[in-house]
């Protein structure tokens, strides 16, 4: 099966869309964008085939409507024993790392030790990781560092007093090595993890294991043939994709919220680093656009300085500003002048979500600035970005557009956050059938 690829390396976060040639979404990728592009850009990937994965499955056993309770079984089991397997092999990476690291004049006298410890640390390890990926457990991340970290905090200093060996000592070698793991691209192919984790379903015996087990290693028998890549985002540059595997944000944002919504007219984009304003045509085609100058100003990148003013996780903001009756007039939503008035705002004591929800209009006022700029807002308008799953700033900014442009349709997909990997896997779907004539960067 012919797949095109849709890259887009943002600020904070890299996402991966892959498309068949009928333009169906077979799956989607997110991770951490680090500080490696390239890492990014191969996890975010095969993140999106994982995805593309479940999707022949479901597919295989007669589609995404009409799946029965058993299949649904069969898939949840499935997925977290591909994790578990994911997991397994990570750790084993951070095992092999550690021990390597446990060499040279400071471990002389203790390596023999300080081996032993981190061989049990890691034995625990392995054998609580199935109970994290059972039906119903709770993990509050899916990237392997926060899954792994905190719990070899935990078993680290139990084994380091039983062992007599200083926890100090654990602990600077497990962070000199989790970066190099969480660097490096993953390892192993997809097939063999999928193999593995539908071997681990059938000795669980899920139900109705051996003919759904027949289906998906069907589906698993289906290529995946990766025919072009498109890669946008702030951090296209640092790879070496060549010319014609480029497409700028504007291009690619704007066609992929035309591929969500076919009468989209306008759109506004709100990322880490940038907030854009743009105008197509009724073919998904930039006729204008507008952005923010350098300044992160009324960006993710400014909300996140936000939340780390007010000690609080960026998730929480928005629920937070929507408890507010009385939002506080917001002077300014420079980032440099921000922990300052916020400081000064809270010691007079206006309440938080007065505050937030002060500053998401403020966030959101600069927006419809930019959206005033390149053109207004017609017909249809698509929110997307990272920005538009926050609650407070959609709901701001259904009232400045209801104020400024009236009855307006506001389109916010679940999904808003892969609109410029989409539009980019569009891009490569028409640049791979010879196309793309009058829509080139």
């Amino acid at each position: 099966m012919k797949t095109f690829v849709g890259i887009d390396l943002g600020s904070t976060t890299t996402k991966a869309v892959l498309l068949d040639e009928e333009e169906r979404i077979l799956g989607r990728g997110i991770t951490n964008s680090r500080s490696n592009y390239k890492t990014a850009c191969s996890v975010a990937t095969e993140e999106a085939k994982i995805d593309a994965r479940f999707t022949l499955f479901r597919r295989e056993f007669g589609g995404e409507e009409t799946l029965d309770n058993n299949v649904e079984e069969f898939l949840g089991a499935l997925e977290r024993s591909f994790r578990l397997e994911q997991f397994l092999e990570q750790l084993e990476d951070l095992e092999e790392t550690c021990t390597r690291l446990v060499t040279g004049e400071r471990f002389e006298k203790i390596g023999d030790g300080v081996k032993s410890a981190l061989a049990e640390v890691f034995h625990r390890l392995r054998q609580e990781a199935p109970a994290m990926y059972a039906p119903g457990a709770d993990r509050k991340s899916d990237f392997f560092r926060d899954i792994a970290g905190s719990r070899y905090l935990a078993v680290a200093e139990e084994v380091g007093r039983e062992m007599d060996i200083g926890y100090d000592i654990l602990l600077n070698v497990y962070d000199k090595s989790i970066i190099a793991v969480e660097n490096r691209p993953p390892s192993g192919t997809l097939d063999e993890k999928f193999k593995n984790a539908l071997g681990r379903v059938s000795r669980e015996g899920a139900t109705a294991t051996a003919e759904l087990g027949k289906k998906a290693e069907n589906a698993l028998g289906i290529e995946l043939e990766e025919s072009y890549l498109v890669g946008t985002g702030y951090g296209r540059v640092t790879l070496p994709f060549s010319k014609e595997h480029i497409r700028s944000e504007i291009l690619c944002h704007g066609l992929g919220a035309h591929m969500m919504y076919p009468e989209t007219r306008t759109v506004l984009d709100i990322g880490g680093q940038d907030t854009k304003g743009i105008q197509v045509d009724p073919q998904g085609i930039v006729e204008n656009f507008q952005m923010n100058d350098r300044c992160a100003a009324g960006c993710g990148r400014y909300l996140g300085y936000i939340a780390d003013e007010m000690n609080m996780g960026l998730h929480e903001l928005g629920p937070m500003a929507m408890k507010s009756a009385k939002p506080a007039r917001i002077n300014s939503t420079c980032t440099v002048f921000a922990g300052a008035e916020l400081r000064d705002r809270l010691a007079l004591g206006e309440k938080r979500e007065d505050i937030l929800a002060g500053l998401h209009r403020a966030i959101i006022l600069r927006a419809v600035s930019i959206l005033s700029r390149s053109g207004g807002v017609a017909d249809q308008m698509t929110f997307t970005g990272g920005v538009a799953k926050n609650e407070a700033a959609v709901r701001e900014l259904k009232k400045l557009i209801a104020e400024n442009y009236g009855d307006v349709t506001i389109n916010i997909n679940p999904d808003s956050i892969y609109t410029g990997a989409l539009g980019g896997a569009e891009f490569a779907r028409r640049a791979a059938e010879g196309h793309s004539e009058g829509i080139e960067a």
